[in-house]
Order: structure tokens, then C-alpha cells, then sequence
């Protein structure tokens, strides 16, 4: 059941949002505008709220449900854990778009929501803090995901292979975030 769930997690995962409303109401593909980045602040920037809501909803709940299912049949919460990571590479490398994926900070965060809630409040109030503060995305992503780790890893103690891995595909993911972060060229809203 495991291998299962974890295969239909990753094909989940891959379903992107983004692309398939960008698709659906004819605008720009995210992958080749704007940032480039199949994620909702691309699309809010491409598309407007409505997308960039849809987009953001679609990528939680991609990583909120498998976490689901598999609590749902008894999983354990280290299994639920590797199911979540499955998702969100799902996410990052969509086997139905070339493997050219998002970010995986939406869907970490449904991931997260299904594995541990208060972690993913933390996340969640860090996010919106660092957004207010600097007005950057992937800042608030990268400031937000080191707070919610130490709480998952105190109270769930078995995720925290799988979860600082996700953590880390996330921010290898950013990394050229990171690099204009620092030479200051990074976009604000």
C-alpha cells in the first residue's frame, strides 16, 4: 500500500496548476514568462488574483490529500512523511511537463498541513511576517520553512528525514532566489 500511495502522490504532484490554468483561460504559460516558474506568484503576476488563488489551492491540496489518504489507512506518520516528499517532487520534476516543475512551497505547506498543523500555522505566520516585512516571496519561503522544521522534528520525530530533505530540495530549488537575494536584484511585490 506504501509504494502505492507514494506513486500515486508523486503522479499528483505532478499535475500542474499553473500550466493547466494558464492553459485553460489562454494565458501566458508560467514556465515561459514572468519568473518562470510554474507557482502562483508567477501566476498572480501573469494572470491576476483569481488564477494565483486557484493555482495556490490546487498546489496545497496536491500536497495536503495523499498525506490524507495515507493517514486515513492507517499509514504511520514516517510513511505519511515520504508520501509527502513524493508529492512534492511531483511538484518539482512533473513527470507530464518534462519535469520542469515549481518551487514545492505550496504543496509542502498542504503536505505539511496534513502531517502536523501547528507546523504549518508556524510556516504560515513566518511566510506573512517576512512578506510584510520585505515584500518578497521567496524570501518569506525561505525564512518560513527553517521555523516550522524544529516543531515537526520535536513532535514528530519520525518525519524528519523526509522532511529535511523536502526542506532542502525546497531551497535548492531557490537557490538562484538566493542568489539575487543577495546582489539585491530579487523581485518585490
Amino acid at each position: 500500500m506504501f509504494w502505492q500511495l507514494t506513486l500515486l502522490a508523486y503522479l499528483i504532484g505532478s499535475l500542474s496548476f499553473a500550466i493547466l490554468l494558464s492553459r485553460l483561460v489562454g494565458a501566458p504559460d508560467p514556465r515561459a514568462s514572468g519568473s518562470g516558474n510554474p507557482g502562483a506568484t508567477n501566476m498572480l503576476r501573469l494572470a491576476g488574483k483569481r488564477l494565483a488563488i486557484a493555482t495556490l489551492c490546487g498546489d496545497l491540496l496536491k500536497g495536503l490529500l495523499p498525506v490524507l489518504l495515507a493517514a486515513a489507512l492507517g499509514l504511520p506518520i514516517e510513511q505519511q512523511s515520504w508520501i509527502a516528499l513524493a508529492a512534492v517532487l511531483g511538484h518539482l520534476y512533473p513527470l507530464y511537463f518534462r519535469f520542469r516543475g515549481g518551487k514545492g512551497v505550496a504543496t509542502a505547506a498542504g503536505a505539511l498541513l496534513g502531517l502536523y498543523p501547528p507546523a504549518a500555522l508556524l510556516a504560515l505566520a513566518a511566510w506573512l511576517l517576512v512578506f510584510k516585512l520585505s515584500r518578497t516571496s521567496s524570501l518569506a519561503a525561505l525564512a518560513a520553512l527553517p521555523l516550522c522544521l524544529p516543531l515537526l522534528a520535536w513532535q514528530r520525530p519520525d518525519s524528519l528525514l523526509p522532511m529535511a530533505l523536502l526542506a532542502g530540495l525546497i531551497i535548492w530549488r531557490h537557490r538562484g532566489n538566493l542568489r539575487d537575494l543577495i546582489a539585491g536584484r530579487e523581485r518585490h511585490f
